[in-house]
């Protein structure tokens, strides 16, 4: 932990010293932000092992999603895939699904 908030406070300090130049005029290096990988594509098994760690009827898991049912059912039998941020929120949900029930 105590590593971690080391390189945040260095990039912070880092950040402030580039404001301060550019307020000054002077030339600043623009740093670019490391993105995440995509999600990995899930399986039908994957979705419905998600859906069954919370205990969760289609129904349920379709609430927590905020999609319908059916599109649960499509996904867990295969016949669509999810994407953009359906998948992005089940790559989350797969590795802590009870943060489903948080939000």
């Amino acid at each position: 932990m105590a590593k971690k908030r080391i390189k945040i406070f260095r990039e912070l300090h880092a950040s402030l010293r580039d404001a301060l130049a550019y307020e000054k005029g002077q030339q600043v290096d623009l740093r670019a932000t490391d993105l995440p990988p995509a999600p990995r594509k899930l399986r039908p098994r994957d979705i419905r092992e998600i859906r069954k760690a919370l205990n969760a009827s289609q129904t349920l898991f379709a609430t927590f999603l905020n999609v319908s049912p059916n599109t649960i059912r499509s996904w867990e039998q295969g016949t669509r895939r999810p994407q953009g941020a359906d998948l992005k929120l089940l790559a989350i949900a797969k590795k802590n699904p009870r943060v489903l029930l948080m939000a």
